[in-house]
């Protein structure tokens, strides 16, 4: 069966009303705003008053660089959640909501996979309870309220060749990485060049996730600088005053979504950042929630450790108030031999020197989480195809690379394919944590971010375009120096070439822009060739989806 197929059946007969989930971990109907039977928003008053509750355990999953052999960190994630329930632990688990990006295009969902799903699984990976478009509204209303500033007299003196906020959409959609607008006379506007991201990659969309309450949301909006002047003076959405315009539009985005795993484990799904672009974590509110709600909270960050993994420790944590007790990495035989050189097509077949040399990749990835000070666990997810042999090695690996390796088969039989996994973690959650910070934000830009390229990618030099050492100096000028960083970097390798797979080392990073986000409260790097605004493939998996006449979807993974 497909992973919708096992969704549907389940959905149709197994799943429990949202309130019985919420009633688990101690909310009451009054704690929930429904979303039909099967989805809830936690309000406001609930959110405030589990804040001055205690924190749980928490446990962040991680994983090595994605490939298309498949990682399933999501379907770990979940799976774990379950398992550790099946051993009578109070999970929850909080994830990030999918973007129709990755949906309609390549990558798939963010629901996991097999028996270890989020359910209604269309319904999360489709519209949700319309946190995105709310997302996509406020960015656009705020972009169309700047041109009309411009318009209507330019009070603030915004230079239109400097403007830095962008209009978006939550699909990939190349042909407006770089647009005109105004065109067509004195009463269409002022024309300008400009560019579109994917919802994700907004500033708004990494305030979301950061916020910690309505009151932090708005002051980080204020903070939001949407351009400079002609004499380049930072331009606010404060100074536009329109602030309290954009936070009414997220007033009940910034609420999490509270659904259940197949086998009824309470998730909370809140924000979705991608990880190669922005800083990949759910919001702190999700999480911060799950940690009230649990004795552990299970979290995920997107992509590799070297992007969402060390952007949750030096992001998100400080945010977040709460540092990981455990890091558990998924790596797969398929991926790793695939970054030993074996080809896709023929994954299947044995290849334990393949393997090894693959294994550079995992090595890498539980070394830099090793250096926070916080014990790691290696989650083998595994596939059909792998051989006694190679998943011998890889435990072996992974026990010389001083990190414990549990096998998982968590898609086939849900939570009790990781009951092994969870007992590693409960292990690992009875050993001291010493977290250490990768670097201190006092430090300035460039050596925060030869900190990152040197000892998380295991780079070398780093060189800086024109462009983006004015922007240092415009930052600095402005104070902003001492911001944390959010590299955006290919998610397929520790360098910025997307085709140097395994453990590459003594290379160049090449940062093309430094762009301030002041209410996300991070400088995002722009490195290589990343976008912000992703393509489609040429066989986008929207070609697989359909909807039948009385409402039934298909294609959707």
């Amino acid at each position: 069966m497909s992973d919708i197929e096992i969704a549907q059946a389940n959905e149709a007969t197994e799943m429990k009303p949202i309130t019985e989930i919420g009633a688990m971990v101690g909310l009451s109907a009054d704690d929930l705003e429904l979303y039909g039977k099967s989805k809830a928003k936690l309000t406001l008053a609930a959110l405030k008053r589990l804040r001055q509750q205690p924190q749980g355990k928490l446990v962040l999953v991680t994983s090595i660089n994605p490939t298309p052999a498949g990682e399933g960190k999501s379907t770990v994630t979940i799976g774990l959640g379950d398992a550790l329930r099946l051993r009578g632990q109070n999970a929850v688990i909080a994830l990030r909501e999918p973007s129709l990006g990755p949906v309609m295009g390549m990558k798939g969902g963010a629901t996991g996979g097999g028996y270890a799903q989020v359910v209604p699984m269309e319904d999360i990976n489709l519209h949700f309870t319309g946190d995105m478009h709310a997302l996509t509204t406020a960015v656009d209303t705020l972009a169309a309220l700047i041109d009309n500033h411009l318009q209507q007299g330019n009070a603030l003196n915004i230079d239109p060749r400097r403007i830095l906020w962008r209009r978006v959409l939550d699909i990939n959609d190349r042909a407006l990485r770089h647009v005109t607008i105004g065109l067509g006379g004195v009463t269409s506007g002022v024309p300008r060049e400009t560019e579109f991201d994917i919802t994700v990659a907004s500033e708004l969309m990494a305030i979301l996730c950061l916020a910690e309450d309505l009151a932090d949301l708005k002051a980080r909006i204020a903070r939001i600088v949407i351009g400079y002047t002609y004499d380049r003076t930072p331009v606010t959405v404060a100074d536009l005053g329109v602030t309290g315009a954009i936070a009414m539009l997220l007033r009940d985005a910034i609420k999490p979504n509270l659904v259940q795993t197949l086998a009824h484990t309470p998730t909370l799904i809140h924000g979705g950042p991608f990880a190669n672009i922005a800083h990949g974590c759910n919001s702190i509110l999700a999480t911060r929630t799950a940690l009230a709600l649990g004795d552990i909270a299970i979290t995920e960050a997107g992509f590799g450790a070297d992007l969402g993994g060390e952007k949750f420790m030096d992001i998100t944590a400080p945010a977040l108030g709460k540092t990981p007790d455990v890091v558990v990495i998924v790596a797969t035989v398929r991926a790793l031999k695939y970054n030993g050189g074996q080809k896709l097509a023929t994954l299947t077949e044995e290849n334990r020197p393949a393997l090894q040399a693959g294994f550079g990749n995992l090595k890498r990835h539980i070394h830099n989480m090793k250096r926070y000070g916080v014990p790691v666990v290696v989650a083998i997810n595994e596939f059909a195809t792998d051989t006694e042999a190679e998943l011998n090695d890889l435990i072996s690996l992974c026990e010389a690379a001083g990190a414990t390796a549990v096998r998982a088969n968590v898609w086939g039989e849900g939570g009790h394919g990781g009951l092994a996994l969870a007992d590693a973690v409960s292990t690992a959650l009875q050993q001291p944590a010493d977290f250490t910070p990768l670097y201190d934000n006092a430090a300035a830009p460039k050596a925060k971010i030869e900190t990152i390229v040197q000892q998380i990618y295991g780079g070398r030099d780093v060189v800086y375009d024109h462009k983006a050492e004015l922007a240092l100096k415009t930052i600095a000028k402005n104070g902003w120096d001492q911001l944390p960083i959010c590299m955006a970097k290919t998610q397929y390798s520790f360098s910025d070439d997307a085709k140097a797979l395994g453990a590459p080392s003594d290379f160049t990073i090449h940062v093309r822009d430094v762009v301030p986000r002041l209410g996300a409260g991070f400088l995002v790097v722009m490195t290589g060739s990343v976008l912000t605004m992703p393509g489609l493939p040429k066989q986008p998996a929207a070609l697989n989806m359909d909807v039948s006449d009385d409402g039934v979807i298909s294609g959707l993974f």
